[in-house]
């Protein structure tokens, strides 16, 4: 008959598997009652045996008890802001300037995304999720860590012990989900939210991590902050070792060798960036 404790490592095993199905892939395998079930057995088991307890159990997700406030969090590596254009000179601008700088070295544009959401970065030391802050003023944001555990998407652990890794991306809301949170503010005689990325911002600065928990904030992982015992040579490797980490990174992300096939690109989302569920400005990123 196997251990409490290899029950209750089976079940944080497949909590964080079906989550990453559900959450990052899409892809469910089991019903939200299977789901649900698993969870419920596996927070009994913690219950009955609090020795067992880790920070990165999939049950810490649910939210503590309200904090008192936020305390200030100073970023190991600026969280520099990302200049806008909407002029298609100004990025072939850009490019020649880029090439003169370089020599005319080969140059490869990766070109993503702009999710309107809210700018985080997610520290972790030894493997673990220790604090998660907002973007702030750049060089010191807010400790927002109780509200972003209860992002499914975003991984409690890593599967490689790192002394130091960061990630940064954006937190965001669907909009589908927003119009059911405003129908139910609404039924409450409350004022409804403007926006996704309003809601968002809002949500990450409530107190109280079970009344963030049902915004249903979401995550894009996108660039790396600081970290220890890796080597990254490139925006795409960056990209790729997040993916591998766990982290929900932006599916349409395209990487071109020209400035022409940059503007066609972002020129293609003109319109149908309408048909996302989440909001978006289109912005691309040379690295």
């Amino acid at each position: 008959m196997p251990s409490v404790q290899s029950r209750i490592d089976d079940l944080r095993r497949l909590i964080e598997h079906h989550n990453y199905k559900y959450y990052v892939e899409a892809k469910p395998e089991i019903s939200d009652r299977e789901f649900d079930r698993l969870l419920d057995e596996l927070k009994q088991l913690e219950a009955e045996h609090p020795e067992l307890m880790t920070p990165d159990s999939p049950s810490q997700r649910v939210g503590g008890q309200p904090i008192e406030g936020f305390k200030p969090v100073r970023h190991r590596e600026p969280m520099r802001s990302i200049d806008n254009t909407y002029n298609a000179g100004e990025l072939r601008e850009f490019d020649r300037r880029t090439r003169k700088l370089l020599d005319n070295e080969a140059v490869t544009y990766v070109v993503e995304l702009k999710i309107d959401g809210v700018a985080i970065s997610l520290a972790y030391e030894n493997g673990y999720f220790t604090v998660g802050a907002t973007r702030g003023d750049g060089e010191t944001g807010d400790d927002v860590t109780h509200n972003l555990k209860t992002i499914n998407e975003l991984p409690l652990r890593l599967p490689k012990k790192l002394p130091l890794f960061e990630a940064r991306g954006e937190v965001y809301m669907n909009r589908e989900d927003l119009a059911k949170l405003n129908r139910d503010r609404v039924g409450r005689g409350l004022e409804p939210f403007a926006i996704p990325r309003n809601c968002a911002a809002g949500s990450l600065k409530l107190l109280d991590p079970q009344e963030c928990r049902k915004r249903r904030l979401r995550l894009f992982s996108y660039a790396l902050g600081a970290f220890e015992g890796i080597e990254i040579k490139s925006h795409r490797e960056s990209l790729k070792l997040l993916k591998e980490f766990g982290f929900p990174v932006n599916p349409h992300i395209k990487s071109f060798d020209t400035i022409d096939e940059v503007i066609a690109y972002c020129n293609s989302w003109e319109h149908k960036r309408s048909d996302l569920p989440y909001d978006t400005d289109v912005a691309s990123s040379a690295h």
